[in-house]
């Protein structure tokens, strides 16, 4: 008796066990089937059909978001803009869009200026972000980047405001004297006055309705299409006859030096207007009694041999936030000395263009109070004409190559002679 109640003992304590890991067993199974396999990650794609293609070819930075916030897809263009870091939106305000859409199904759209990471400057980058449902868990969210767009806006906003208070200024003028004129008819001394103060402001509308012509045309004209050899030494003098008259009211003296025997291929007019604007800039900017230098150099670079040619002053000087926008029209480091010396703002716009419609460039070497040095880099005139056969659509438009915010200081080593003049020219007594 006792054997046989040992024997059901055994048999219902196996029976008790055999369940528990059934019942184990069971759980441990289901948790595995609502586990996903790294064959079910791929089997059954998270983004509807389709959606992965459409992201693939948008211009937009696109970003699909779960239901727990984290991505799903994000394009390399947002990761290039930082909108993505460790697998989540770092994008607070973007973040919130996402949740609210989730939350009500509702299309969203906003602006934002957003803090540009690992550049140390304060710039801002301007974005458009769009969010929208995709499916009943995703939401996808599409950011365009605006900076480009709005700093185009606002050179343009700047050009059109700037024409026309430069040409209103002047144009005033004209009838408030042409006025003082005719109530001055029986004064012949001041008639010739206001006569004189007409010829000045004429003199200075005309200018400026001529560089916005030679801007215009710099900027549409194939100058290889009348490209010829122009050499070097005629153009350094045709631009100090230009300022001659300017230089001897302020006692400046111009002084040209460096290699001769040099020719560059392009359009002589646009060329001579270039070199010409450098020149009269450095007259006009610099204290009288002072030198201005101009010197020519040949120096070699990949595809042929370069031609610089340095204009150097010891005037104001640029400071390092205006060296970047200097060659933008109309921006002027001192309007008021600006207007006092009859500038426009637009000579060294048109200089940046012909630079680059040659396939050259223009840089700035410059420190407050010690005067500056405006280099214009261009191909000699066989390495150009040789450049010119093999790309014969040349870009009218500079490109951010065409004006570096700074340069460095001519080197003595190399044609000493083609920069005496650019070493710190003595005051006269």
């Amino acid at each position: 008796m006792d054997v046989n109640a040992a024997v059901a003992a055994a048999a219902a304590i196996a029976g008790v066990l055999t369940g528990v890991i059934a019942m184990l067993a069971f759980r441990w199974s289901e948790r595995d089937l609502k586990r996903p396999t790294r064959t079910s990650l791929h089997t059954d794609p998270v983004l509807p059909p389709g959606v992965d293609t459409v992201l693939s070819v948008l211009r937009s930075s696109a970003v699909v978001l779960d239901e727990g916030d984290a991505v799903v897809k994000a394009s390399s263009a947002a990761y290039a803009l930082g909108l993505v870091r460790g697998g989540k939106l770092s994008v607070e305000p973007m973040l919130q869009m996402a949740r609210d859409t989730r939350r009500d199904g509702e299309i969203r759209q906003v602006e934002l200026d957003l803090p540009r990471r690992g550049t140390g400057r304060g710039e801002a980058l301007a974005v458009s972000a769009r969010v929208a449902p995709l499916g009943s868990r995703l939401v996808l969210l599409l950011v365009e980047d605006l900076t480009e767009a709005r700093r185009i806006e606002a050179v343009r906003r700047d050009f059109v405001a700037n024409v026309s208070h430069e040409l209103k200024t002047p144009v005033g003028a004209l009838s408030l004297l042409s006025e003082a004129v005719m109530d001055a008819s029986d004064d012949p001394e001041a008639v010739q006055r206001f006569a004189g103060r007409m010829q000045i402001e004429a003199t200075r509308l005309t200018n400026l309705v001529q560089e916005l012509i030679d801007l215009s045309r710099v900027q549409n004209d194939d100058p290889l299409e009348d490209a010829e050899p122009v050499r070097i030494d005629e153009l350094v003098a045709e631009a100090m006859d230009r300022c001659r008259h300017a230089a001897g009211t302020k006692q400046i003296t111009m002084a040209a030096g460096g290699t001769t025997d040099l020719s560059i291929w392009g359009n002589r007019g646009q060329l001579a207007a270039a070199l010409g604007n450098l020149v009269e800039n450095a007259v006009n900017y610099s204290p009288a009694r002072t030198r201005v230098g101009i010197a020519a150099r040949r120096i070699s670079a990949p595809g042929g041999d370069n031609i610089e040619i340095a204009v150097t002053d010891q005037g104001i000087g640029i400071s390092d936030k205006d060296k970047e926008r200097i060659f933008e029209r109309f921006y002027r480091v001192d309007p008021a000395r600006s207007r006092a010396t009859g500038g426009t703002g637009l000579g060294l716009a048109i200089v940046k263009h012909v630079a680059a419609s040659h396939s050259g460039e223009v840089t700035v070497w410059s420190s407050e109070g010690q005067g500056s040095t405006f280099t214009l880099r261009l191909p000699e005139a066989g390495a150009a004409r040789d450049r010119a056969q093999q790309h014969p659509d040349l870009d009218d438009e500079a490109g951010p190559s065409a004006a570096p915010s700074h340069h460095r200081t001519p080197d003595s080593s190399a044609d000493s002679t083609a920069y005496e003049t650019l070493s710190a020219p003595e005051v006269l007594p």
